[in-house]
């Protein structure tokens, strides 16, 4: 395979994923892990991606207010940010995560919306403070500088005194068979505790990341109220989605 083709195969797995794992890339590529660390330096070096341990990360998911970061599938992030806003009522209490989907939703909240947001994305609250009416609430703790959440044990432990309306949720990868997964243990643990402390669960994931697992179960199918793509319900890539207890949007 030609290096134009690997790079460009790459900086497709980093837009789906956010993030992806040399090892993981090697496996997919079929190449050696030296190929593998060549090009990350040479996409790196180029502005394309941002090398982390292991592997690499999306710019514009590490650092989304950087207006040089190009947001992958922008267009449908808007058409999933306006679907889920019809969940989100007024005098709710809503949990979110962060992402740039949510945060393309978090600058789509209408103004005489009054609610209350937790979240565990500071850039997430900066947007959300904007808002006069919403009161916002940042749940600290230590920040995963890869995707610029907080997490760990006193994240989680601040999460089980909580119970919300409504949580949203970004997708790495989503499936019918294994439901919602990740491959950032220490995040993982963070939005299982998420879900436990909420009434009903939102997904919201571009149609290219289902059918698509990671390394480590959050939870499972059935425990999605709500998945939210930039697709219509019917569209025949969500038939094998279309169960009892998942609504679409």
């Amino acid at each position: 395979m030609r290096k134009e083709e690997r790079h460009k195969l790459i900086m497709k797995e980093i837009n789906l994923h956010n993030k992806v794992l040399s090892t993981d890339l090697s496996t997919l590529l079929n190449i050696s892990d030296d190929t593998v660390r060549r090009d990350l330096k040479e996409l790196a070096e180029t502005g394309k991606l941002l090398k982390v341990h292991g592997g690499a990360a999306s710019k514009s998911f590490v650092a989304p207010f950087n207006l040089q970061n190009e947001v992958y599938a922008l267009t449908e992030k808007k058409k999933i940010a306006e679907k889920t806003l019809k969940l989100i009522k007024n005098d709710m209490v809503v949990l979110t995560e962060g992402g740039t989907t949510i945060l393309e939703l978090a600058k789509m909240i209408p103004e005489n919306l009054k609610a209350t947001f937790f979240t565990i994305s500071p850039q997430v609250a900066i947007t959300l403070s904007d808002h006069s009416n919403l009161e916002v609430i940042t749940i600290g703790g230590k920040l995963n500088k890869n995707a610029n959440l907080h997490v760990g044990a006193s994240v989680i432990n601040q999460l089980v005194d909580i119970k919300v309306d409504l949580c949203l949720l970004g997708a790495n990868a989503f499936s019918s068979v294994d439901g919602l997964t990740d491959m950032d243990w220490d995040i993982v643990q963070v939005k299982k505790a998420i879900i436990r402390s909420s009434k009903k669960t939102a997904v919201l994931s571009i149609s290219e990341k289902l059918n698509s697992a990671q390394r480590i179960r959050i939870c499972e199918p059935n425990q999605i109220n709500y998945l939210i793509t930039e697709l219509s319900p019917e569209h025949h890539l969500l038939s094998n989605y279309r169960d009892d207890s998942l609504i679409l949007l």
